[in-house]
């Protein structure tokens, strides 16, 4: 079974067992999460939701808090001698699907 799932105003396709990094939700490693937006649900019949397939949950375990790699980037102002590089990290949160 397949679903369809929103998180961190991003849109996912999962399957059990299948591990996912998303935006950070708070929890500790190890935690249980659910997952309430469900889009769509796959498999022996179809459910699309409309926006939300209704009773619909997915439910997940964290397995890990961390950043991502640092990506720069680089203000500048022509003619006027203004140039600053910067840099970022995101925060995640890698999640294993455990049910449908």
């Amino acid at each position: 079974m397949i679903a369809i799932i929103k998180t961190g105003g991003k849109q996912y396709l999962v399957e059990r067992g299948d591990k996912i990094k998303v935006e950070k939700i708070e929890g500790k490693e190890g935690d249980k999460i659910i997952f309430g937006e469900v889009l769509f649900l796959g498999g022996k019949e179809v459910k699309i939701g409309n926006p939300l397939v209704k009773g619909a949950v997915v439910e997940g375990k964290i397995l890990k808090q961390g950043k991502a790699k640092k990506v720069w980037g680089i203000k500048h102002k022509p003619k006027k001698r203004y140039k600053v590089k910067f840099g970022h990290r995101q925060n995640f949160t890698e999640v294993e699907i455990v049910k449908i």
